[in-house]
């Protein structure tokens, strides 16, 4: 719920910078229509950013693949009798 009232409150400060420079003349009006798009592409951006970063970041668990791979020869070990084609190997 905290999470959803900071976004409600960026969004509303966000919205009202806009209403404040479309209402004066500070910034021509045809780059003032043009910010929500400019918001949008840079929100964007720092989604694919975040997402680089994750993924340059993601740790390695070799304990953890040991323990998918017994699950796996354990569950083909279970569907092999029952008829189920779990491959070649």
């Amino acid at each position: 719920m905290k999470h959803i009232v900071k976004i409600m409150a960026l969004l509303v400060g966000i919205s009202a910078s806009w209403f404040g420079l479309l209402k004066t003349s500070m910034v021509p009006s045809s780059h003032t229509l043009l910010l929500p798009i400019y918001f949008i592409m840079c929100l964007g951006c720092y989604g694919l950013l975040m997402v680089g970063v994750g993924l340059m970041r993601f740790p390695t668990c070799p304990q953890e693949a040991l323990l998918l791979q017994q699950d796996i020869i354990e569950a083909k070990d279970y569907l092999k009798p029952r008829g189920v084609d779990v491959g070649s190997e």
